[in-house]
């Protein structure tokens, strides 16, 4: 009696009224402060609000397009003047065309398909384990300018996705580009144009996705910190698939014989200095794990170089600046597994194993294995990526993971799982690669040769493009002189 009373008296009521009205202007006030549009910082306040969001990092995002831009570098022109100079003279327009039709066919099908397949949500799943991307374009505005989210867990980063689709094109642009080396001097122009885009779809983005996207090897453990295994093992095994497919050159035209040591000189440069973005941009950001990767890169670099020029005296007598050259590459190579894994000591490691072990592969293995790998991209490329990513298992330091991968470490640390996972990784890749590749290549033949025609293989550039490098080749070769200007 006395409760219904006192909820009765005016002053009760009063006082819940009062208590309704605060909690609805409470209410209110907090919808109204959501409702707040977002104002982006005094230092960037001369940007729309879109267009500078909160989750925008722009340090990591100048960075990132910087990185990228350097790995672009590699390719255009960087691997073409490497190839270009180490190939005969009358195949160096060939040879460099090929290298940039790839970057460009690869840029089409990466925007409209290739980049959800490599980083997209899974489309296909066994289990937990993402398998497959949905190969879906990335062409829309609203796509472009959103914030990343990468594979199956759409792990988000402080990047627009653009940002992100650039930086990871570059990487499945060079790939097939690497191995162009291996197939110079006799693949048919034409079948190469429908072979680039094919293979990037149907081999490199699932292996992507797999070690790169946070798919399913990655799920089991296995690491590729910037693609030893994506990249230059996929690259080396696909080599010795199109190899094998296409068939030799004649013997006579077997072996390296550079028309422009200089050229070569350029392209090694600006591969070695691009590579600080190949490897310093993958923790996606200005971190301390990307200066890590960058010091460890050109280290591991320096010492392979010298290991390969060392192994040229003992086993040729002489040092040799090509041998150097393919020295560095090889480095380059073995260190970008475990660049951002592995402390300096571990760099020196990687770069001794990088300038031995291909070349022990280039002068041993390869003359027993009698493929025409015209530039030896399977040492350079296949083994030492192997390499590199078997080590990653051993060398990976926890004093070092803590800035990109908390928790990692490798065998020399007490970890023997991630070695067996990093074979197993590597095994799958050699497998898929080569069997994939091999399997393109025959299906292209059914429509057109995969070799060059007798013609364009005696004659060379002039015969396949119309064009030359040095057009008053054909005088010299013919013993006529260039008429000397009148002063």
């Amino acid at each position: 009696m006395r409760f219904t009373k006192f909820l009765a008296s005016r002053y009760t009521i009063a006082a819940i009224a009062l208590m309704l009205l605060m909690l609805a202007l409470s209410a209110h006030s907090a919808f109204a402060q959501a409702q707040v549009p977002y104002v982006p910082p005094a230092s960037l306040n001369s940007f729309p609000a879109p267009a500078v969001p909160n989750w925008l990092d722009t340090g990591s995002n100048a960075w990132m397009l910087t990185a990228g831009t350097l790995v672009g570098l590699m390719s255009i022109p960087g691997l073409a003047l490497y190839y270009g100079g180490l190939t005969r003279k009358k195949f160096s327009i060939n040879t460099a065309f090929m290298c940039f039709y790839g970057f460009a066919a690869v840029l089409v099908v990466w925007v409209l398909a290739g980049y959800t397949g490599g980083f997209g949500p899974a489309a296909l799943k066994i289990g937990n384990y993402g398998i497959l991307g949905t190969f879906t374009s990335v062409a829309p505005g609203l796509v472009e300018g959103s914030q990343a989210l990468v594979g199956p867990a759409q792990l988000a980063l402080n990047l627009p996705t653009s940002t992100v689709v650039w930086f990871q094109f570059v990487f499945a642009a060079i790939t097939p580009l690497l191995f162009v080396g291996a197939i110079i001097e006799r693949t048919n122009f034409k079948a190469w144009l429908i072979f680039v885009p094919v293979w990037s779809l149907l081999v490199y983005s699932p292996l992507a996705y797999a070690l790169f996207g946070g798919g399913w090897l990655n799920q089991l453990g296995a690491v590729d910190f910037s693609g030893g295994y994506v990249i230059h093992l996929d690259a080396g095994i696909a080599a010795l698939a199109s190899a094998v497919a296409i068939g030799p050159r004649a013997i006579k035209s077997r072996g390296i014989k550079p028309n422009n040591l200089y050229f070569v000189f350029i392209g090694a440069g600006l591969l070695w200095l691009g590579w600080n973005g190949f490897n310093g941009g993958d923790p996606y950001g200005s971190s301390v794990d990307a200066s890590i990767a960058v010091l460890n890169t050109d280290l591991a670099t320096a010492v392979s170089a010298i290991a390969w020029m060392l192994m040229d005296m003992k086993g040729l007598g002489k040092p040799t600046m090509v041998g150097a050259m393919s020295g560095a590459i090889t480095g380059l190579v073995a260190i970008t597994p475990a660049a951002g894994y592995v402390s300096a000591y571990g760099a020196i490691v990687l770069g001794i194993a990088g300038g031995t072990i291909p070349w022990l592969a280039n002068y041993k293995l390869m003359p027993k294995l009698k493929l025409d790998d015209s530039l030896g991209v399977f040492p350079a490329h296949g083994v030492a990526g192997l390499t590199g990513g078997i080590l990653t298992g051993v060398l990976a330091d926890p004093a070092v993971t803590q800035f990109v991968y908390p928790g990692l470490s490798g065998a020399a640390f007490g970890n023997f799982s991630l070695l067996g996972i990093q074979i197993v990784a590597a095994g799958v890749v050699i497998v898929y690669s080569f069997f994939v590749t091999y399997g393109i290549w025959k299906v292209i033949g059914l429509f057109m040769p995969l070799k060059m025609s007798d013609e364009q293989l005696k004659v060379g550039d002039s015969a396949i493009h119309g064009e030359e490098i040095e057009p008053a080749d054909e005088m010299e070769e013919s013993g006529m002189m260039a008429p000397t200007p009148k002063m």
